[in-house]
């Protein structure tokens, strides 16, 4: 299970929220200043309950109007000072916080761009948005306002007891008895409210990636009726988040409410105390006013902590999940060499002009979430793809082949062996650099929501309108002039407005647009007519005779553009020779060739365990290595010799 789901981690809110400051640290003046500024204006509603004093005391007691009415006075410009500064505060954080929510998610944005294919393969996308929108959101809310309350609420009452026991100690011992179960309270809701909070977040990052599915697979539930069923799954879903939002919300409210009972019950002690001292004589009536209006003064600031807990929990929360994935390693380059080159030893260097080209070298590759103890998806790979010569890689579903496509761009890594391109090897390239060289097309196309240039224009930074329209041609995709605003019609998301083959062309497009140096194709024809497939092949014959290329065929027509076939079973390369060679040597060649499905299934194996006894695949059931005049004559069809084809 990906990481997102973990509980909490053992440490302290504090310290998870302090992973904020290089974000925040370029900011820090306007927030301090703000901070500074919501102390004022707090400590300035406690003034208000000395005025009180010196009114009921003075003026009231000795019946002079003039003076009441100059209480007053100062009463509202304490008031009006106060909301002033409040606001005041409210503008200084604004724009900077917006400025961090922003920086944050460009970060989180760049980081997800450059970690490995096999942690977006983990992490559900929904997951993964949660944490770039509702998740900074929280962090946002929690720097604006709790961060900055929590601070200023902190010194009010501090401040707001300085005053209570200045004015009268022993009332003021009365009101602070409550401190010590309160702070017990506070430090149980914390542990149990981190508990709650992480849940309810994970689950909002489960909802999202079922809301996204179905948004992108609306004509699976439509064309399949499932509907009712989908809404099921999301409603089952909802009413868990419904339940945790629930307990998080009962928490709360029994925090809220010891938060608010114990201090009114000690003020009310407290009420009762000063008016029998009043009594008595021994307090004026001035200081009791001045003491209890400090006491309510100080009522929000006590019942806010629970509020404010909570949203620093949440953040605290927010955070870790932010930093699970920031976390995360990226893909890291190799150390570039001064002279350029990469550093080869004595062997590879008597050998380097038999390395040109795309070679694989004793490849092996296991998936990172695989037992140790499994056979690798791909073991001991050794082949040589020579300059300027296509190979197709053909083999049973499962066997490995596109997990050895994705090798090249660094897509995965491998566990075992090297790949080289050109002699260089490819772990001490820079990833830019080899994405330049590599060139790919998958067999299930993406398109993003963008024009059908810009779509094409990523295959190639800065490429011009010639090469556009070359791509175009070989990729068969005139079609797109047809489109209502040409190559700037906007294809939608996923490309859905465009069928299968369309999307697939405008793929091959984008994989052939920069003249690639190597060429890494992932079936990708397999979408077409054979009418469209006929001609998309005559022209990417062009293409290939410049470029060192490795295809994955399963139909004899694709890989006719080859000059040579790699036969994968079971993660193992089997046999390597032209079309014709293997189809006379090969048994599961010819079966795969023949299009039989009893041959198909007769050789597929689970790429995760390796064939059965961690052997080649048996023959057909006859046994014969030979299928006979029907695979060659009547499967294959006669086309020109190209590229030096035997044929």
């Amino acid at each position: 299970m990906p990481e997102q789901h973990a509980e909490p981690k053992d440490h302290s809110t504090a310290r998870s929220l302090l992973r904020l400051w290089p974000y925040v640290k370029p900011v820090r003046k306007r927030l301090f200043t703000a901070a500074l500024v919501g102390i004022v204006a707090s400590c300035a509603g406690l003034v208000i309950p000395l005025v009180l004093k010196w009114m009921v005391d003075g003026p009231v007691a000795e019946r002079d109007l003039g003076g009441v009415w100059l209480g007053a006075l100062y009463l509202l410009l304490l008031g009006l000072s106060e909301a002033a500064l409040f606001g005041v505060r409210r503008w200084l954080v604004a724009r900077p916080l917006a400025g961090v929510e922003a920086a944050m998610r460009a970060d989180l944005y760049r980081h997800l761009q450059r970690l490995p294919v096999a942690f977006h393969d983990r992490w559900p996308s929904g997951q993964l948005l949660s944490r770039a929108t509702t998740d900074l959101m929280l962090l946002r809310m929690f720097l604006a306002f709790p961060l900055t309350f929590l601070l200023v609420n902190g010194t009010t009452i501090l401040v707001g007891c300085v005053i209570l026991l200045m004015q009268q100690w022993t009332l003021g011992l009365v009101l602070l008895a409550p401190v010590v179960p309160l702070a017990i309270v506070c430090l149980v809701f914390e542990t149990k409210f981190s508990i709650v909070a992480r849940r309810a977040q994970d689950q909002v990052g489960d909802l999202t990636t079922v809301v996204e599915e179905s948004v992108l697979g609306i004509r699976i539930i439509k064309g399949f009726g499932r509907h009712r069923s989908q809404t099921r799954a999301f409603r089952a879903l909802s009413e868990q988040l419904r339940g945790t939002e629930l307990g998080k919300a009962r928490l709360l409210a029994t925090l809220w409410a010891v938060n608010t009972m114990v201090p009114e019950l000690a003020i009310g002690a407290a009420l009762v105390l000063g008016t029998v001292q009043v009594a008595d004589g021994g307090l004026s009536a001035g200081t009791l006013v001045a003491f209890l209006s400090t006491a309510l003064a100080l009522r929000w600031p006590i019942e806010s902590i629970g509020f404010l807990l909570a949203m620093s929990q949440e953040s605290a929360t927010a955070t870790e999940r932010f930093f699970e994935v920031m976390d995360v390693a990226e893909e890291k380059d190799a150390p570039a060499v001064a002279d350029g080159s990469v550093r080869r030893d004595a062997d590879a260097d008597a050998d380097a002009d038999a390395d040109r080209g795309m070679v694989f070298e004793g490849v092996e590759f296991r998936y990172p979430d695989a037992d140790p103890a499994s056979a690798p998806v791909l073991s001991r790979i050794d082949l040589n793809i020579r300059p300027g010569e296509t190979m197709a890689l053909v083999g049973a579903t499962g066997s490995g082949k596109t997990t050895l496509t994705a090798l090249v761009p660094r897509l995965y890594e491998a566990t075992a062996g090297r790949i080289t391109l050109d002699g260089r090897d490819i772990t001490a390239m820079p990833r830019q650099e080899l994405r330049e060289l590599v060139s790919v097309a998958f067999e299930e196309p993406t398109l993003f929501s963008a024009t059908v240039g810009e779509n094409i224009l990523m295959g190639a930074e800065g490429a011009g309108e010639d090469a556009l329209h070359r791509a175009l041609s070989v990729a068969q995709a005139d079609f797109v002039h047809d489109l209502p605003r040409g190559i700037d019609t906007q294809v939608g998301e996923q490309g859905l407005s465009l069928s299968g083959g369309q999307r697939q062309r405008l793929a091959l497009a984008r994989a052939v647009l920069g003249r690639p140096r190597f060429l890494v194709l992932d079936d990708p024809l397999s979408a077409l007519d054979v009418h469209t497939e006929a001609l998309v092949e005559a022209a990417l014959r062009q293409v290939l005779r410049e470029t060192t290329a490795i295809v994955v065929a399963h139909r004899p027509s694709t890989v006719m553009l080859a000059d040579r076939v790699a036969l994968l079973s079971g993660g193992r390369i089997t046999a390597v020779g032209t079309h014709q060679e293997l189809l006379r040597g090969s048994a599961e060649y010819a079966w795969l060739m023949s299009g039989a499905d009893s041959g198909a299934d007769a050789f597929a194996v689970d790429t995760r365990t390796g064939p059965p006894g961690g052997g080649a695949p048996a023959g057909p059931p006859d046994g014969d290595a030979s299928p006979g005049p029907s695979a060659d004559d009547h499967l294959v069809p006669d086309v020109p010799a190209e590229k030096g084809s035997t044929r």
